[in-house]
Order: structure tokens, then sequence, then C-alpha cells
């Protein structure tokens, strides 16, 4: 069952799902909307030949960091992770999807690749795997609506929620646009 405007509004009120800072009229009939965070990494596709999943590799991506009024311009074909101002927390019980704006994806900004689901137990921002598939750069800003999350209750409380010890939760309390941490699975 997707949660409503009002059943978002209580969940919140009463602690068991976090969203903070909550933007100015965030609530939307069946989602709530997330705004874009000043860091982004970016690839740097001149220091590496190929991306080898097993392997880390820190100087895949570089941050960059934009001020209050100043833009980030998103070329066209380019990928960037980029990171919610809101940190998220869900309880057991619930998850959440993430999806992007009607508006701006009618000017070709996508706001994730694949990874659009946030389990239960999650805690921290999210990164947001931003890609251009319009003709144009498109400017970004801090602050600006990037996207959305509608929330779903669980049938039942999930046992191993996200951030368990006996899983691997890689981003558990992540802050900032984070890396891919993949190569851990095959350590």
């Amino acid at each position: 069952m997707v949660l409503s405007d009002r059943s978002i509004k209580a969940a919140l009120a009463s602690g068991k799902i976090v969203v903070s800072p909550l933007g100015e009229n965030a609530i939307q009939p069946a989602s709530l909307d997330i705004r874009l965070d000043r860091e982004f990494r970016v690839f740097r596709n001149h220091r590496d030949s190929f991306i080898d999943i097993r392997t880390p590799m820190e100087t895949l991506t570089e941050l960059e960091t934009i001020s209050d009024d100043q833009s980030f311009v998103l070329h066209p074909t380019e990928f960037v992770l980029g990171s919610t101002i809101e940190l998220v927390e869900l309880p057991n019980d619930i998850v959440a999807r993430v999806e992007g704006k009607s508006s701006l994806g009618r000017l070709g900004l996508l706001v994730h690749a694949t990874a659009g689901y946030v389990d239960p137990g999650w805690k921290g921002k999210l990164t947001m795997e931003l890609s251009n598939v319009s003709n144009l750069p498109i400017k970004l800003y801090y602050n600006m609506k990037i996207g959305q999350l509608s929330f779903f209750e669980l049938s039942t409380p999930s046992d191993n929620p996200y951030g368990s010890s006996n899983i691997k939760s890689k981003y558990q309390n992540q802050e900032g646009p984070t890396a891919s941490k993949g190569y851990s699975d095959y350590e």
C-alpha cells in the first residue's frame, strides 16, 4: 500500500519516518519532494581506462562542490552522482521509491539509473544517479527539487532491515554522493 499525504504526515509527526530537514511544501498527494545538495561526484575518465567492478577505484571520481547560488552544468550524455539535502530514516516495515520530477524528466534529466529503491531500515542521505539524456546542457542548483519519495508498507516487518549486522549494508549512514562500493562483494 502506498502512503497518502495524510499517512506521510502522521509517520513524520510520530518519528516513524524521518526526513530532515523537510523542505517547504515537500509533501505531495502520495509522495514527498527531495532536494539536491551542493556536492557532486564527477567521473574522471582520463585517469582510468576502464571500470573494474572487483577493484576499489579511488581515482575514478572526484568531488565537486558548488556554492548556494552557483550552478552545476550537466552536459548531454554525462553521468554524475549527487546527493539529497535530506537525511532519510525508514523503519523496518516501510520501503521508499525514488522517482524523478515530471518537469525535470521532460527536459531529459534522469535522477536514478537503477538505484531507486530505499530498503527498510535505511538511514542516510540518498545518492542520486544523475544523467542528461537531452541534447543540451542542464543547469542544476543547490536546494532544487530533484525527485520525490513514495512510501510503501511491507506486509510484515523485515527480519533483516538494512544496516543489520548479518547483511552487507554498504551505504548505511552515508553522507554526500557516495561512489560505488560494489567491489566489496568480491572481497
